[in-house]
């Protein structure tokens, strides 16, 4: 008997031939509008890999934003299996995004300077998705705020993140309904955290005992885990930067690597750090 097979399908292999009629790989992804959307302005061949390389730190970034968004919510519910998976999620896109330093890391300075001048005064630093995850996290730094006053609409996103708790927030929220001290809530949440010695104190109680609490330890090292992978971005994005264009200042205005520099003083979930001096 002839297998059932329709004009649109390949007798060999039954995969469907005309997608005239039907929803095709691209369509469903919309390639075309993402494949049409790298334009480099310069005749340089490595601006494409410039492009390239951003475009889809900012596609992964969106997918963190998400990925925040959900285990935050998990957590605030009481729900911390699903929240676990997310927070893993993020530390191993901040693994991936590592890695694609390592590329970009492929261009050296005299290639850069070929289409540099074409950047005009654009760059990272005005990633309005960067600082939604920096808030989300919990670094709270309002001024850099001024960046995106142009987009009413980013404005007002950032803005409502600013309105509430952050991940680490909800966290020390959650120690508070299962009786721990924590110290310091309610409070701003438009401002970056001061460390608390209630909350290293908490803390420490949870990592003393895991058995007693292990959903709170292993919580507590989901936070570990993806801060150690956002610090790890954050060292390979100065490493980079430093042996593409040393020490000169960023094409938007920044002091370079030595802002970058500074930046990685940021903690974000500092008594999870300073617990492990007290253990």
């Amino acid at each position: 008997m002839e297998p059932n097979v329709t004009d649109h399908d390949d007798p060999a292999s039954g995969a469907r031939r005309d997608f005239s009629d039907a929803m095709s790989y691209g369509d469903y992804l919309k390639l075309d509008r993402i494949l049409d959307a790298q334009a480099p302005l310069s005749t340089a061949h490595d601006e494409m890999l410039f492009v390239i390389q951003h475009q889809t730190s900012e596609l992964w970034m969106k997918l963190v934003v998400h990925e925040l968004r959900g285990a935050m919510a998990a957590i605030r519910a009481d729900r911390l299996q699903p929240a676990f998976k997310m927070l893993t999620r993020v530390a191993r896109i901040f693994e991936q995004l590592n890695s694609a330093w390592d590329v970009l890391r492929t261009m050296t300075p005299s290639e850069y300077t070929e289409f540099r001048g074409s950047l005009g005064q654009s760059s990272g630093f005005q990633s309005w998705q960067y600082r939604a995850i920096e808030f989300l996290l919990g670094n709270r730094n309002t001024a850099t705020l001024a960046v995106h006053a142009h987009r009413d609409e980013v404005t007002a996103g950032l803005e409502a993140i600013l309105a509430a708790p952050s991940l680490y927030d909800e966290a020390l929220m959650l120690l508070e309904r299962r009786g721990f001290a924590i110290g310091g809530m309610p409070r701003d949440w438009r401002k970056t955290r001061e460390v608390e010695p209630a909350a290293i104190a908490a803390w420490k109680l949870i990592y003393q005992a895991p058995e007693e609490h292990w959903e709170a330890y292993e919580l507590a090292e989901k936070l570990v885990d993806l801060e150690d992978y956002f610090r790890r971005w954050r060292f390979n994005h100065v490493t980079t930067v430093e042996r593409i264009i040393g020490l000169k200042r960023g094409s938007g205005g920044t002091a370079g690597a030595a802002y970058l520099r500074k930046m990685l003083e940021v903690e974000l979930f500092p008594e999870l750090w300073r617990v492990r001096t007290e253990l």
